[in-house]
């Protein structure tokens, strides 16, 4: 190799890529508070409203979350286990049962995401 050829994009020796960070492939890197405080490139805030249905207390929505799918699984079941209370991922919104929308504010906050909070 000359001075001006130099590696732009490669895979593993199987066509696979792996992680720098963790060293698995697909990358299983924990995003959000699982991850370290880094600067977070985001276009636009991350949406935390509260919508009220029929029955029940409700459900605190988190949208517009850029984070890998698995991420957002973890995110999720890390706020379930501190707030003792159930929720999901659907379409890629979190959302956790019962008005929970200032702890989430906090805590997103503190993970360096730019948060808006909706009604």
């Amino acid at each position: 190799m000359s001075d001006n050829d130099r590696l732009v994009y490669s895979t593993g020796p199987d066509g696979k890529v792996t992680c720098p960070n963790c060293g698995k492939t697909p990358c299983e890197c924990p995003e959000g508070l699982a991850g370290e405080l880094r600067q977070r490139t985001q276009t636009e805030p991350v949406r935390v409203l509260f919508k009220k249905t029929g029955k029940g207390s409700g459900m605190t929505l988190i949208e517009k979350l850029p984070m890998h799918p698995a991420g957002k699984e973890e995110l999720l079941k890390k706020f379930k286990k501190r707030l003792g209370a159930g929720g999901s991922v659907k379409d890629g919104v979190l959302e956790l049962q019962g008005d929970r929308r200032a702890f989430v504010k906090t805590e997103l906050e503190a993970a360096g995401y730019k948060v808006r909070l909706i009604g």
